[in-house]
């Protein structure tokens, strides 16, 4: 096994600054007199606090254990084996990829927010138009509303399991859309929600939800508005009770 060690220096981690590697003067106290043994102390901690910064982005990174060592002149360095720069290497070349990855979501996020009529996030499900003959669901023990970021984009609603997600989870185009109405006022996990539908003429139904009424009461007027249907008089809170 090669057992060549390969030596970091904590200077190789630290951004040049424009005093260079001198200490920073301090003032030392009248009544203290300066020493030799007070410079070198001086010196010896001014190092320390050098390689901190290093030691801190190498502990960030999953090694198995650090070798840490002092030379003849008292600084303090690392040594890394082979199998452990090649393992740092990897772990900064998945960090640089996740990096690119988040910067990507939120430059997406920025175009979907600035391109949008409207988004946000709402409870949803789901639910097909019975068939004739089939007996409805006993909605009382289902709970199935699930968070999704939906988007009014351009000719479609996209539904989105987060915020974030390249790719929405679902989508449905406005042209199919045949109706948009409100359902009535209940209570989730001690929390009075508001809620609508929508209903496309394949027979499928959105049902969306929130805590706020005026969320919900946007959503219908914009989707009304977009799916070229009639708009009717939004419901009152003490008709959607009823």
């Amino acid at each position: 096994m090669d057992d060549r060690r390969i030596e970091f220096y904590p200077d190789h981690f630290e951004a040049s600054t424009p005093t260079g590697d001198s200490p920073p003067q301090t003032s030392t106290p009248p009544s203290l007199p300066k020493t030799d043994c007070s410079s070198r102390s001086q010196r010896q901690l001014w190092a320390r606090r050098k390689f901190m910064s290093a030691a801190s982005m190498l502990n960030l990174f999953s090694l198995p254990g650090l070798h840490w060592k002092s030379d003849s002149d008292g600084q303090e360095k690392v040594e890394l084996s082979v199998v452990e720069l090649q393992s740092l290497r990897s772990e900064i070349a998945d960090l640089e990829e996740r990096e690119a990855l988040l910067k990507a979501r939120l430059e997406h996020l920025d175009e979907v927010l600035r391109s949008a009529r409207l988004s946000g996030y709402l409870f949803i499900r789901t639910r097909w138009t019975a068939l004739p003959g089939e007996p409805p669901i006993d909605e009382s023990d289902v709970d199935d509303w699930l968070p999704r970021f939906v988007v009014l984009q351009g000719p479609c609603i996209f539904f989105y399991l987060q915020s974030t997600d390249m790719s929405p989870q679902d989508s449905t185009l406005l042209p199919d859309v045949v109706e948009v109405g409100p359902l009535p006022v209940f209570m989730q996990e001690d929390e009075q929600r508001y809620s609508f539908f929508v209903l496309t003429r394949q027979g499928l139904r959105y049902e969306c939800s929130s805590p706020s009424k005026m969320q919900v009461d946007s959503w219908m007027t914009a989707l009304r508005i977009d799916c070229k249907l009639e708009c009717d008089t939004i419901p009152s809170k003490d008709s959607m009770e009823a």
